[in-house]
Order: C-alpha cells, then structure tokens, then sequence
C-alpha cells in the first residue's frame, strides 16, 4: 500500500471518527477544551502538509482508463429555489459568477466568459468523508487566473465560495451552503472552477453550472453550485464565523490530504 493512500485513508478515518464525535456528543463539542485541541490539531496537519510539500505539489492524476464507472452526486442534488431552477431551464445563459469583496474589480461573469478563459483538465480522485472515493474528469478555469482578472485588494486572506443550496432554510441565511479556502490553495494549479465532468457540461446533480475543485483537500470543501466568490480578511461576519457550512457544525476548516 503506497504512502499516498495510506495517509488519505488515515486522514479520511480520523476525520470520520472527528464526525461522530461532533455529532454525538454535544457536550463535548461545547467543551472549550476539546476544541482547543481540534484546532490545534487542524493547525498541525496544515503546517505538516505544507511543510512536507510544495506549494505547487500536484495530487495525484490518472488516466481516462481509471475514470469510475459511477461517481456518487453527494449532499444537494439540486437546489431547491426558484431563481435556480429558472436558470437550469434555459441552460444558465443568464447566470451570472459574482467576484467581490475585498478586489480591486468587481466582476460578473458569464459562463460563456469563464469558458473563453484558459483552462485546464485534470483526472483526479474525490476522497469523501464519508469513506468513498471516485475518479473524475474535470475541465474548468484555473481559480488563479479569475481572481488574477479581479485583482487582490491588501489585506484580502480568503476566497469564499457562495452557493445555490440552502440546506437549513433560516431568514439570516446562515443554512445557505459556503466553503473557503486561504490564497495558497486558491493558486495553486489544480484548483478550478469546474464547468465540465468527464467530457460534458457539469450536471445539475454534481454542481451545475460551476463548482469548486481543489484537490488537495477532502470532498466537502469542493463546494457545488457556486454563485459568487468574495475575497474576505477574516470569517467574523460569515454565518457560524468558522469559515464554512460544516465547518461552522464541526467539521475541520483545513481539510487537506
């Protein structure tokens, strides 16, 4: 068994068992103490991995002969609101990637804009933390070049990534789906807004029009139906303050492999 997927299959079984102990075990959650050492142990696995690789370190590619034959469409298979299923009729031509927050130019996208950019296809492994992986195809616009097109504003530290679905309707719209990932991830090559899976225009089930991929990192930060992308300094005014949807219910924010 190679170190590779020994390390993802380590990491995928501690952040299960981080899962169940979150999830069934309230008291323990509210514990300053044990989220104490959660975060401490989050810090450590990015410090180790960043230590150990390049900031530019590819995960790992495959050929097409290792495409799954079925690639699980996990958690929202397609959102449940009316602005999105008017845009899903007539094929997203009049949707629209916001790029905001702290840039230097504010932009709006279209999806005809984002496929005239450069882009890149890479075959990779989706690693769940539920405990199954898969093997996709995925052909997108480098994340880098778009906000290279919008422009860093100093200060900006994060990418936050805002989507369609709304898994816990509230009217502060803190159940709304959003994920987050720091400058270093968000240039390094394989991450991607992916408008194409396995040779096709990206279906409604796994993100349609346009998801995250960043490679490096567990499933649940490839965030699907991303609407807009703001540049931010800090999480303080974002939802539960931890960066993400289920980071904010107790999933680690750094979730690297």
């Amino acid at each position: 068994m190679s170190f590779d997927l020994t390390r993802r299959r380590f990491l995928i079984g501690s952040s299960v068992a981080a899962t169940g102990l979150l999830t069934g075990c309230d008291a323990m959650v509210q514990s300053t103490t044990v989220n104490d050492i959660l975060q401490k142990a989050e810090s450590l696995t990015m410090g180790a991995q960043r230590l150990l690789m390049s900031r530019q370190t590819l995960a790992r590619e495959f050929s097409e002969a290792d495409l799954s034959p079925v690639f699980k469409a996990n958690g929202t298979s397609q959102p449940d609101s009316e602005d999105y299923a008017r845009m899903t009729e007539n094929n997203f031509a009049d949707w629209k990637l916001a790029v905001n927050g702290m840039v230097k130019t504010p932009l709006n996208l279209s999806l005809a804009d984002l496929k005239a950019m450069p882009s890149r296809t890479q075959i990779t492994r989706h690693d769940c933390v539920e405990g199954w992986s898969a093997i996709g195809k995925w052909t997108g616009v480098p994340l880098g070049l778009v906000l290279e097109k919008a422009g860093l504003a100093p200060g900006a530290r994060y990418a936050v990534f805002h989507c369609a679905d709304d898994l816990e309707p509230s009217l502060d719209g803190s159940g709304r789906y959003y994920e987050s990932i720091d400058l270093v991830d968000a240039w390094h090559p394989q991450t991607i807004l992916a408008y194409g899976m396995n040779g096709k225009d990206l279906e409604v089930a796994h993100g349609a029009p346009m998801r995250l991929r960043v490679e490096r990192q567990l499933g649940y930060k490839h965030a699907k139906y991303v609407m807009g992308i703001e540049l931010v300094e800090s999480f303080k005014n974002l939802a539960g303050g931890k960066g993400g949807f289920w980071e904010d219910r107790g999933y680690e924010w750094y979730a690297g492999i």
